[in-house]
C-alpha cells in the first residue's frame, strides 16, 4: 500500500485535541446541570448517564475522524498497466542572437521579449518535440529536439548576444541548421519557428526556404523589432551605439520583406511581435495546429494504482452513522 498525499497524516496530530475537547464539554455539561438541580433531584428529572456508553461515542468519532484523515491521504494498492501515447509534432526553434537584438525599440530589448515569448510558447505546446537553435553569423543547435521543457528553458536562458562569436546574421545558415536537426525517416510533420529581426546580411534566407518546402518543413517567422528601428548597442565592453564612417548613429529595423517571403514559400506564415500580446500563442494555435497533423511521438505502458481511499471514506461514514444510534443515557 501506498500514500499519495502523505502530509496529510500530519493532521492526526488532532485527534487528541478532539478527545480533550469532548472530555471538556463533557464536565462543562455536569457542571450546568450540578447548577440546575441537586444530585438527587438530576437522577429523578433524567434518565441514568451510561458512562461506558459516553466513552463508547467518544471513540468511535475520534475513529471516523482518524479514518477519513487516512483517505484524504491517498491510500493506493493493487495496480494495472495502462498504454499511453503522446501525439504531437517537430518544432525547431530558430532565435537570432546576433548584436541587433539588443535593440530597445521592443522593452526590455528584441531577444528578451523573444525569450519571454519562447517561454509562453512552451507553455502552450501539447505533447511536441521542441528543439532549439541559436544563430548569428553562424548557426547551431543549442538543444536537439525534447519533450522535455525545463531543459530546453535551461538552454534558453544561456541566449546572449556574443554567444557565437561569428558576427552579421545569416537566416541561411539558421534554416539548414534547423533542418539537420530532423529526423526525417520519421512521419512527424515538421516545422520551424524563426524568430529574428529580419537582417538577412549573407541573402540566403529565401533560398534555404525554398529548400525546407522541398522537404515539406513549414517555417513561421516571428519578426521581433520596429518599423522605424532602433540604435544598435556596441560591442561589449564599448558603451554607446555603433556608428557608421561619417559618425552617424546605424538604425536596426525590421526588415519584414524577407520574413515574409521566407514564410510564404515554406508554406508557413509571418506574425510581428507586439509588446504584451502572446504572439507565438497565436503561431502555435493558428498556425502550427491548423496545418500540422500530430503523429505518435512516444507510447509505452505506464503502472497505474489502484485508488482505495473510497472504501475508507465508506467507513467513516459507517462509524458516524454508528455512533448516532448509540444512546448515552438508558431511555
Amino acid at each position: 500500500m501506498m500514500l499519495t498525499r502523505l502530509w496529510v497524516l500530519n493532521f492526526l496530530w488532532l485527534l487528541p485535541l478532539a478527545m480533550l475537547a469532548l472530555t471538556i464539554q463533557n464536565r462543562k455539561k455536569k457542571q450546568a446541570m450540578k447548577r440546575f438541580a441537586e444530585a438527587h433531584l438530576i437522577e429523578k428529572l433524567t434518565a441514568k448517564e451510561q458512562p461506558g456508553r459516553r466513552l463508547l461515542k467518544a471513540a468511535i468519532l475520534i475513529l471516523s475522524m482518524g479514518v477519513m484523515f487516512f483517505a484524504l491521504a491517498g491510500p493506493r494498492w493493487g495496480s494495472s498497466f495502462q498504454e499511453v501515447t503522446q501525439k504531437g509534432v517537430d518544432i525547431m526553434i530558430l532565435v537570432d542572437v546576433s548584436l541587433s537584438m539588443q535593440v530597445e525599440d521592443i522593452k526590455p530589448n528584441r531577444l528578451e521579449q523573444a525569450r519571454r515569448e519562447i517561454i509562453d510558447f512552451l507553455r502552450a505546446v501539447q505533447g511536441d518535440r521542441v528543439g532549439l537553435v541559436a544563430f548569428s553569423g553562424a548557426a547551431f543547435v543549442q538543444c536537439p529536439l525534447t519533450l522535455d521543457y525545463e531543459a530546453l528553458q535551461l538552454f534558453l536562458d544561456a541566449l546572449k548576444p556574443g554567444l557565437i562569436p561569428v558576427p552579421g546574421t545569416d537566416l541561411g545558415a539558421a534554416i539548414d541548421t534547423g533542418l539537420s536537426a530532423f529526423d526525417f525517416k520519421s512521419a512527424t510533420d515538421k516545422v520551424m519557428l524563426l524568430i529574428t529581426d529580419g537582417e538577412d546580411n549573407e541573402g540566403q534566407g529565401v533560398e534555404a526556404a525554398r529548400r525546407a518546402d522541398e522537404k515539406n518543413v513549414k517555417i513561421f517567422v516571428f519578426g521581433i523589432g520596429d518599423l522605424s528601428g532602433g540604435p544598435i548597442p556596441s560591442e561589449k565592453g564599448q558603451g554607446g551605439f555603433k556608428k557608421d564612417e561619417k559618425g552617424n548613429l546605424i538604425l536596426s529595423k525590421l526588415n519584414e520583406d524577407s520574413l515574409k517571403s521566407i514564410a510564404g514559400f515554406s508554406g508557413g506564415r509571418y506574425v510581428r511581435s507586439m509588446a504584451g500580446d502572446l504572439d507565438l500563442d497565436l503561431i502555435y494555435f493558428e498556425g502550427i495546429k491548423s496545418t500540422t497533423q500530430a503523429q505518435t511521438l512516444k507510447s509505452g505502458k505506464i503502472k497505474v494504482y489502484d485508488e482505495r481511499f473510497a472504501l475508507f471514506a465508506l467507513m467513516a461514514l459507517l462509524l458516524l452513522l454508528l455512533e448516532g444510534f448509540i444512546e448515552e443515557k438508558r431511555t
